[in-house]
């Protein structure tokens, strides 16, 4: 995604909330024809760059840019990246990319997104499994959690509060 090809919306917005009560972190987007497929609809590969992008604006606005993490040693790394898709995107629409942190014991945590319309039409949800790595040992740390939460200026963003 280039440069301008950033969403409308550059800040969270409350839509829903996840598993805590809390709005999840939200991009919105505007589909370009540019962005197609040979049948009119969104290509699955931009499905993954809108999230990616949603993903590293929530990080950045967590207190996390690739910047810092890279200076302090660490990189974010996915692991596996699933995409279901429930409903179409064209061109000129507009679609909600929300992201959501999901942290349980151990080195890797779940990133949830999920892609509606503005009516509440789910379009698709990308769910990926990530790290974080110690970019001096090329190992995975073994509590990214602790790790972002001591870095971050707003965990709560990352579901860390």
């Amino acid at each position: 995604m280039t440069e301008t090809a950033t969403p409308a919306t550059a800040s969270p917005q409350q839509r829903s909330s996840d598993a805590t009560g809390t709005a999840p972190f939200t991009l919105r987007f505007a589909v370009r024809s540019y962005e197609l497929d040979t049948n009119h609809h969104l290509a699955s590969t931009v499905y993954l760059q809108y999230a990616e992008h949603t993903r590293f604006a929530c990080g950045q606005a967590a207190g996390l840019s690739p910047q810092r993490l890279l200076a302090d040693g660490f990189g974010p790394i996915n692991l596996e990246t699933t995409v279901r898709h429930h409903a179409e995107l064209r061109a000129d629409d507009t679609v909600d990319v929300t992201c959501v942190f999901v942290w349980g014991p151990g080195k890797t945590h779940r990133v949830e997104h999920t892609l509606t319309k503005p009516d509440g039409t789910l379009v698709a949800e990308v769910h990926s499994v990530s790290g974080l790595l110690d970019m001096r040992t090329r190992r995975m740390v073994a509590d990214p959690a602790q790790e972002l939460r001591s870095r971050a200026t707003d965990p709560a963003l990352l579901g860390l509060a």
